[in-house]
């Protein structure tokens, strides 16, 4: 895949600050930033920096999709069935609020990681799925102290 001149600049970044930490000498930063003008391929960048603690990937972060607007992060599919269990308790009470607790806390670390859009979902789906796990649990509690006040 085709270099931008942002992927470039985030590799002189990277050899740059490799350079002032002392991980490469003086030539080997003069070659590889040689090297970095005449690089077309993010798999020629990812060389240049495969040694390096912030190297860059082997692949780009992210695949342009020609349906997608450009800019415009993909939804994260989790953050959506999160959202989607946390409403579906009013007709299965607790027993979809501990998926939509678990997918909602997956999709929150995997936006984090991938810029995906979809937090405001996924946050929704956690609050609606611990809300009605504490519904859940109140009203045991209160049908055992029922119980229990009439033996």
């Amino acid at each position: 895949m085709r270099a931008t001149d942002a992927d470039r600049e985030t590799v002189r970044a990277i050899l740059e600050d490799a350079h002032a930490e002392g991980r490469l000498s003086w030539e080997e930063f003069d070659t590889r930033s040689t090297a970095l003008v005449s690089a077309k391929t993010y798999d020629q960048l990812a060389s240049l920096t495969a040694d390096l603690p912030n190297r860059i990937p082997a692949v780009p972060p992210q695949v342009y999709d020609p349906g997608m607007p450009i800019g415009e992060a993909p939804l994260n599919n989790l953050a959506l069935a999160s959202f989607s269990l946390g409403l579906s308790q009013i007709f299965f009470w607790f027993l979809t609020g501990i998926p939509a607790i678990i997918t909602g806390h997956i999709a929150r670390h995997q936006i984090k990681r991938t810029s995906e859009q979809g937090a405001g979902f996924a946050l929704a789906g956690l609050v609606l799925g611990y809300a009605g796990l504490g519904l859940a649990v109140l009203t045991g509690l209160i049908i055992t102290l029922i119980v229990l006040a009439t033996i």
